[in-house]
């Protein structure tokens, strides 16, 4: 679906959905000290969920920026290549709020949600993106 867009959409839906994601994490930040006044760290752990995600969508960008600049390759090739790093990178990204779960409940909880608000963002922005350029089949 995504294939069938204007080359200049998708640094545009990824500066979006990052700007979206800030704002979101301000909100959800906001909220969790409202919520719970009395675990501020969940509060915390919203943030850097959220950080962890745009730092990942950087890291992957970067990734499939450096696998286009090496010319022909079949695309097998290629996906096997951004796969093993991206599933690497959220192994690691799994056991590090897992470690932190066991260790302090709210903070990892607080990052999980961070993660899970972000997800939410990019799959409306990407909902948006793909309704204004002619819709779903």
């Amino acid at each position: 679906m995504l294939e069938n867009l204007p080359p200049n959409t998708l640094p545009r839906l990824l500066r979006r959905t990052i700007l979206s994601a800030i704002v979101v994490g301000v909100v959800g930040f906001v909220a969790t000290l409202l919520i719970a006044p009395h675990a501020p760290f969940a509060a915390v752990g919203v943030v850097i969920g959220v950080g962890l995600a745009i730092l990942n969508l950087r890291f992957l960008d970067r990734q499939a920026a450096s696998v286009e600049l090496k010319g022909e390759q079949s695309s097998k090739a290629i996906r096997r290549q951004l796969g093993g790093k991206t599933t690497g990178r959220l192994a690691l990204m799994t056991l590090v709020v897992l470690l932190v779960v066991w260790l302090y409940a709210p903070l990892g909880i607080g990052i999980v949600s961070g993660l899970v608000l972000y997800q939410i963002v990019f799959v409306i922005n990407v909902m948006r993106v793909v309704a204004n350029q002619g819709g779903f089949e």
